[in-house]
């Protein structure tokens, strides 16, 4: 059984440490997610890989026509489109097909960055941390949090949070971010000789005061 006053790890860490395609594609959801580490990753896997346990358990169970399998079908079926994994409809089949962006699209992290409440994946991360996010009038410091379909249009900021404020500093930054992405595009698309109203030196200067850092 174990310590009962320590808590068993809940993931599976890969078979082999040194597989560079594993490696490589870490990296890159680490750095586009902002997570912590590649334990985060693991762990995202893990839910995922028991997800399919699970469906491939039920499928054998049907074809043998155990009723039981109906029920925990539909209440797995019914999980996974509240957490907006799948849409009405999807068979039990269709479910393998979620791989772990899906995962990794429905936490509180990466909602909080798509929504536009923060410049970066990380600073996503802090905020929630810090307990500047509420979700359905509820704070929440798990950056990690599935976020059910009924509450992704209740993420808001902590009411009592300076952050709240649109005259905040980082709120300000993001409007200068965004002034920045639109000067620059307008450079990049603009005829050779076309008057575009911004120079070169002004946008350096904008993206300077910004202080931007790249996801």
């Amino acid at each position: 059984m174990g310590d009962p006053r320590k808590s068993r790890r809940k993931y599976k860490s890969p078979d082999h440490p040194w597989q560079l395609w594993r490696i490589k594609e870490e990296k890159v959801l680490e750095r586009d997610y902002g997570l912590k580490n590649k334990r985060e990753i693991w762990k995202i896997r893990s839910d995922l890989r028991r997800i399919s346990t699970q469906v491939k358990k039920l499928i054998r169970e049907k074809s043998k026509g155990n009723p039981q399998a109906e029920l925990e079908e539909k209440q797995l079926l019914d999980r996974l489109n509240k957490l907006s994994l799948i849409a009405e409809g999807t068979s039990l089949a269709d479910v393998l097909a979620l791989d772990i962006k899906n995962l990794l699209n429905r936490r509180l992290q990466t909602i909080v960055f798509k929504m536009g409440l923060c410049l970066t994946a990380k600073q996503a991360r802090q905020f929630i941390l810090h307990g500047h996010i509420f979700v359905n009038g509820k704070k929440i410091t798990i950056p990690s949090y599935y976020v059910n379909r009924s509450e992704e249009s209740l993420i808001t900021f902590n009411a009592n949070s300076s952050l709240n404020s649109d005259q905040h500093p980082e709120r300000v930054k993001k409007t200068q971010v965004r002034e920045a992405d639109k000067a620059k595009k307008k450079i990049e698309n603009a005829e050779p000789d076309a008057d575009i109203g911004i120079s070169e030196a002004e946008l350096d200067k904008i993206e300077k005061e910004v202080g931007r850092v790249e996801v």
